[in-house]
């Protein structure tokens, strides 16, 4: 699919895939989650506080899920799930903080899911930012 979409020789690209070390630290993880969740029929509440706790739960400082669009009726609007804290200012805001965001296609319209999650400080660099 890469090679067809930039237009790459026969065997030029290779693709390497590697597991997540902690899945509970990773924004795009828990989006990808949060996302089939809503398409599997979970209430946008249940769903969203699962991820919290679950994030949490792996050691980290805070997070904040997003979610907006037609939740319920024909009236959009966002709601905001928090916990722990989290820096959204300065050059530690860019460093500690992973997010993600991702649509979801529902019967009824797009929903928009925004996952940030603030990483714990690590020296050794496994499961945080040094």
């Amino acid at each position: 699919v890469v090679q067809k979409r930039f237009d790459f020789a026969d065997g030029a690209v290779e693709l390497y895939a590697e597991r997540v070390q902690n899945r509970g630290l990773c924004a795009q993880a828990q989006a990808e989650s949060l996302k089939f969740k809503l398409l599997g029929g979970l209430a946008v509440r249940r769903a969203c506080y699962g991820v919290v706790r679950f994030v949490m739960e792996a050691s980290a400082k805070g997070v904040e899920v997003i979610v907006t669009g037609k939740l319920r009726g024909q009236r959009a609007k966002g709601m905001k799930f928090g916990d722990g804290y989290m820096i959204k200012t300065g050059h530690a805001g860019q460093v500690y903080t992973d997010t993600a965001v991702r649509h979801v296609l529902m019967r009824q319209g797009v929903i928009g899911i925004r996952v940030s999650i603030m990483l714990p400080h690590d020296p050794k660099g496994v499961n945080g930012v040094k």
